[in-house]
């Protein structure tokens, strides 16, 4: 099962692009929930380039490597990339509004649909917030 979610960001799709890889503004934005943070990120941005953000929780007591390697890379519309046997693609779109970035992924097994749904959801939902506040805006 594939799962989408989505955010409109009212910026410049060149700025949209640069902050969603790269690794110091992952560190920042990459978070479902004010527990959890990014420790590290690397991006290798390029086709057979590898990438890696550590998640954890903030009390210390669970963290894990979100890690993988990209596929596709086209600036600034695409990247598609393998994690953990499962496919991640990234869609920005210029459109009226701004910029739509689509996140479609893979789903995995240990957690539900909607569990996965909120969690992408909310890292990406953080992204937006993080795009808007770099330039000034909340």
């Amino acid at each position: 099962m594939k799962i989408t979610v989505s955010t409109t960001i009212d910026a410049p799709i060149s700025d949209v692009w640069r902050l969603y890889n790269s690794p110091d503004d992952i560190k920042i934005w990459n978070t479902a929930s004010p527990d959890w943070h990014t420790t590290a990120s690397s991006v290798d941005l390029r086709v057979g380039g590898k990438f890696s953000s550590r998640m954890e929780a903030k009390d210390g007591s669970f963290g894990f490597d979100f890690e993988g390697e990209y596929t596709r890379v086209e600036p600034p519309s695409l990247i598609e990339y393998t994690f953990g046997g499962r496919i991640g693609r990234v869609e920005f779109s210029q459109i009226p509004a701004g910029v739509e970035v689509k996140v479609t992924f893979d789903a995995e097994e240990s957690h539900s649909e909607a569990q996965q749904r909120a969690g992408w959801q909310a890292i990406l939902d953080s992204f937006a917030r993080h795009v808007l506040a770099r330039q000034g805006r909340t």
